[in-house]
């Protein structure tokens, strides 16, 4: 759990952070979402004090951050910024043993590491482990990024516009991933983007910033329907909300009693990809179908645009 408590920053007169609180709970995904200077970055380096705040503080686990030197603090932080900051002339292996050779973990622990999380992010270890950064794809160096930050094993990762430099398929891939090897490790992140489409995608909650102060953290349906102010309802986009929310909900979720003679779709797509279905088939309504063939139910054209109604 990160706990977030009154943070602060000022550079001279100007207030970069101001009195920002706010809890992330323990193995969920929190995004800070925001324009160009609204300080969403400044408060995630506050957290693992490679910015160190002016006043307020930041509890991890119940510890205060302040208690630890900050070199010892952020070894225990997963971090990861775009461009995923590998060092060039080390290969992979070692680039993603980095911070458990610092905690002085033995050769046949990292090996290990490094092996499972190889192969965790489909990475074979006989053809990677010994490549260089410069080697490999923009996708495969995120993924060597993000495995150099969970080598450790932290509680808690730090992403910095961690997808800001993939293309949209491989982006798209590649909070998959994430969200992926989060659940498998059960470990709490809290990421800075500055696409709202990406934040609703990731977050179980949001954080909208403006000119360094919140204004508003809440999961994305909140923010949606029920926006705390006019920026958050700029920032979510009026014309694509029903979209958004049609995104945010399962066909399985949705599934209403009854037959359908139209095309059947996994009960795991969002109402949005449904609709896309039954606008290009031309059906009026689907069979909402598990992998095992059981029929959940059936939606509706008129069912889905309902449920995407603020």
């Amino acid at each position: 759990m990160i706990e977030v408590e009154n943070l602060t920053k000022r550079y001279g007169e100007t207030t970069v952070v101001d009195r920002v609180s706010f809890t992330v709970e323990r193995g969920s995904i929190a995004v800070i979402v925001g324009t160009s200077g609204s300080g969403k970055s400044t408060l995630l380096r506050m957290i693992n004090r490679l910015v160190e705040p002016t006043s307020g503080r930041v509890l991890i686990d119940g510890r205060d951050t302040r208690g630890d030197p900050a070199h010892l603090l952020r070894r225990r932080i997963g971090y990861v910024i775009q461009g995923y900051g590998l060092f060039p002339h080390r290969t992979v292996a070692q680039n993603i043993a980095t911070v458990p050779r610092l905690l002085g973990w033995d050769a046949r622990r990292i090996e290990a590491r490094v092996r499972e999380l190889l192969e965790v992010f489909s990475l074979d270890p006989a053809s990677y482990a010994d490549a260089l950064p410069h080697q490999l794809s923009g996708g495969q160096q995120q993924r060597v990024g993000v495995a150099r930050a969970l080598a450790a094993e932290p509680a808690v990762l730090l992403m910095d516009e961690p997808f800001g430099a993939l293309d949209p398929i491989i982006r798209t891939k590649a909070q998959d991933d994430l969200r992926g090897i989060q659940q498998r490790f059960g470990t709490t992140v809290l990421l800075v983007t500055h696409d709202m489409d990406e934040a609703f995608r990731l977050g179980d909650r949001v954080a909208v910033m403006s000119a360094g102060q919140l204004l508003q953290y809440d999961r994305p349906a909140a923010l949606l329907t029920r926006p705390a102010a006019e920026f958050v309802s700029r920032m979510t986009g009026l014309a694509d909300r029903a979209l958004r929310l049609l995104s945010l909900v399962t066909a399985g979720e949705a599934a209403l009693p009854g037959p359908s003679d139209g095309p059947a779709v996994a009960p795991t797509i969002s109402l949005r990809e449904a609709l896309s279905e039954l606008l290009w088939s031309g059906a009026d309504s689907a069979r909402v179908v598990d992998a095992d063939g059981t029929v959940r139910g059936r939606l509706t054209v008129a069912t889905i645009l309902a449920r995407g109604r603020p």
